[in-house]
């Protein structure tokens, strides 16, 4: 019977096959946007195989009685608190009855849709917390959407198929999460819904990495960006960044080298003494862009988390995106803070800034683009880079910005939008990522003199990068490279 089911099937397919597998017994809450994921299993026939109950706590003092009081309702922690209650309840009342032959779970959202009141975006929260086996430990699957139709009653649609194809994919898909995440999308575009977080835990996933989800949502093109913190935790943008200014730093960081920590550092000593700031302390967020984890035509997913290791030991955030332009990343970050917006980069990069045909005439061409980054405000703290068209290094103060531009250029430096960072060593300036990427490879001890101590300690310790120890350290020549699985 199995081969006559499609994952990528409509809902209508999805929710028959669950109910009429006779494994699955649970509870449906929903609070929001109606009982559209419920709706699904009604629908098609045979919910007395599945449902349990079905609650939608409409009223805030009833959500509240049931699942404690929150300061937000659409929330990660309101989703938690319904997943707790709802799936203990259902395995408190029918274990001793049905527990020896159903797996019991517990399906939630909470969402708020568009409407004559809230015109903005619809956005939710939505997970499954259920047993993979009989009386065995559960296991959460939890996801944040953004939803994009216009009308009230699309958003509502979508919400419904999203939640079939999460069912579906936490029962049938779990031991393939990167098809999970791609069937998310099945019979919905990215023009409707966008999942930018998802959050595996408990025995049913416990090979599974959420750091290479994140990078699976983007791959995959759920949404343009995920994050995770520095322990590998998936967060939604959201949750670290509202009201709160952000300084960012884009790089391939293969590895992490004292330059690039440098220019970090630069920039955040100046950004947290912009009157902007009024001394709030910013997040500090370390980017990886697509085209950064991409050797040839694909994206090296053991590569992407040898990189995730090493810059744990730095403890900030670390953004994926699919943003080739710095105005498209700060535009992003704008949707989720109103404070200021700093980004650390090297001079090298003002190339790609003012590039005129970088830009899309749809966006405002060059002029528009520049509006995007400096909004909030936004600031670039411009590092000097060794230029190898030019042959020199390259500063804002003397950047060879084209005639036509020079004005405008002077106008950004004057009120600085543009600010430049005077390096702690000129030496850094010259330190090449390639080169000491080379020394690592050979067995070269002279690479840890170029990045930091903790970052050095993680390369030897996990053998990332293809680490070979010097010859001195006897047989440590030898060893096998430790892994970092995907």
């Amino acid at each position: 019977m199995e081969a006559h089911w499609e994952e990528s099937g409509s809902p209508h397919e999805k929710a028959l096959r669950i109910n009429l597998d006779a494994r699955w017994y649970g509870t449906f809450a929903e609070i929001g946007a109606g009982q559209e994921v419920a709706r699904w299993f009604f629908r098609v026939g045979g919910a007395s195989g599945t449902v349990a109950k079905t609650i939608s706590a409409y009223d805030m003092a009833v959500s509240d009685a049931l699942y404690g009081p929150a300061e937000r309702y659409v929330s990660r922690q309101r989703l938690q608190a319904m997943l707790n209650y709802e799936f203990d309840l259902v395995v408190q009342r029918l274990d001793p009855i049905r527990g020896a032959d159903r797996n019991f779970f517990a399906f939630a959202d909470t969402v708020a849709t568009r409407s004559y009141s809230r015109p903005e975006d619809g956005h939710g929260w939505m997970g499954i917390r259920f047993q993979h086996a009989p009386r065995q430990p559960p296991s959460d699957l939890l996801i944040h959407v953004r939803l994009l139709d216009k009308e009230p009653v699309r958003q509502q649609e979508a919400l419904g198929i999203l939640g079939v194809n999460l069912l579906y994919g936490a029962f049938y898909l779990r031991e393939q999460p990167d098809r999970l995440i791609h069937s998310l999308l099945d019979h919905l575009t990215w023009e409707r819904i966008e999942v930018d977080l998802i959050h595996f835990s408990g025995p049913a996933f416990r090979h599974v990495d959420n750091r290479l989800m994140a990078l699976q949502l983007v791959e995959q093109d759920l949404t343009e960006a995920a994050m995770f913190t520095a322990a590998g935790e998936p967060v939604q943008w959201a949750e670290v960044l509202y009201k709160r200014p952000v300084l960012v730093q884009r790089g391939s960081f293969r590895p992490y080298t004292n330059a690039a920590l440098d220019v970090l550092e630069r920039a955040y000593d100046q950004f947290v003494r912009e009157p902007e700031l009024a001394g709030q302390t910013p997040v500090v967020l370390l980017e990886m862009t697509l085209r950064h984890l991409t050797t040839g035509d694909a994206v090296d997913h053991r590569d992407f988390l040898q990189r995730a290791e090493m810059l744990r030991a730095l403890g900030k955030p670390v953004l994926i995106s699919n943003f080739r332009r710095f105005h498209r990343l700060a535009w992003y970050l704008s949707r989720y803070t109103n404070r200021p917006i700093g980004l650390a980069l090297g001079a090298s990069k003002l190339f790609e800034i003012f590039d005129e045909s970088f830009y899309n005439n749809a966006e405002g061409g060059l002029l528009g683009g520049l509006g995007q980054l400096f909004k909030n405000p936004g600031r670039l703290y411009v590092y000097p880079s060794l230029d190898a068209r030019l042959g020199r290094v390259v500063r804002v103060e003397d950047f060879p910005v084209p005639p036509r531009l020079r004005l405008l250029y002077a106008f950004l430096c004057e009120n600085r939008y543009l600010v430049g960072l005077t390096p702690t060593d000129e030496a850094f300036v010259s330190i090449r990522r390639a080169e000491i990427l080379a020394k690592i490879q050979r067995g070269d001890p002279d690479w840890e003199a170029y990045v930091p101590p903790p970052v050095a300690a993680v390369i030897k310790r996990d053998r990332l990068f293809g680490y070979r120890p010097p010859v001195t350290e006897s047989e440590g020549a030898t060893e096998p490279e430790r892994r970092v699985s995907p």
